[in-house]
């Protein structure tokens, strides 16, 4: 099935995604895509589906043929502060507040929970990447900036396999931080030592 252009016919819509909010380490990165209308692409799809190759090809086409786009960044730090749902919400505003060619008159947003960012209607739609191209767009750019991010990351830290496991909860990871201790890029609000199995 074909993902779908628009969830509207006459409003400028930005799609609007997350990444990383399951991970031990790092920010998560959300990103607010506004694509022209009836846009298509041959392969375009959830991130989550798609190699690393597929990926960083995707990010190029979307930034070339966007009407806008913005990628924004909340902290591991401010996550525990706020809580990963309100820090993910944080950083889709900031994304939708960064767009500077086109004000969109409505969200599209991946999901089941947000909170409506100034006076913009929204709908939420859960797993909506697989289903509008603008989220799926905003998907790529948001897993793609992330995942540069952790690579970068892993050269400070090279112990967890950042770089390959771009800071989720991996067997490696956890057992790097039970041998190693947290770095300063780490989650503490998270679980993040290995569980004990249960001896019987």
């Amino acid at each position: 099935m074909s993902l779908l252009s628009s969830f509207t016919e006459r409003k400028i819509e930005a799609g609007l995604d997350e990444a990383g909010r399951g991970c031990l380490a790092g920010p998560v990165v959300a990103a607010a895509v506004i694509l022209p209308k009836d846009y298509k692409h041959s392969f375009l799809n959830d991130s989550k589906k798609l190699s690393e190759k597929q990926r960083n090809a995707l990010r190029e086409d979307i930034i070339k043929d966007a009407i806008d786009y913005h990628v924004s960044e909340v902290s591991h730090t401010v996550i525990d502060q706020i809580n990963i749902l309100n820090a993910s919400i944080k950083a889709m505003h900031k994304a939708v507040k960064g767009l500077k060619k086109q004000q969109p008159e409505f969200l599209l947003v991946d999901g089941n929970r947000f909170k409506q960012y100034a006076n913009i209607p929204h709908e939420c739609i859960v797993k909506g990447d697989g289903l509008y191209l603008s989220i799926a767009a905003a998907s790529i750019l948001a897993k793609t900036h992330r995942d540069d991010l952790m690579c970068r990351l892993a050269r400070e830290f090279p112990e967890y396999g950042w770089d390959v496991n771009a800071g989720y909860a991996t067997e490696k990871h956890r057992l790097a931080i039970e041998k190693f201790g947290m770095t300063i890029y780490h989650r503490k609000s998270f679980y993040l030592k290995p569980k004990q199995l249960n001896l019987f």
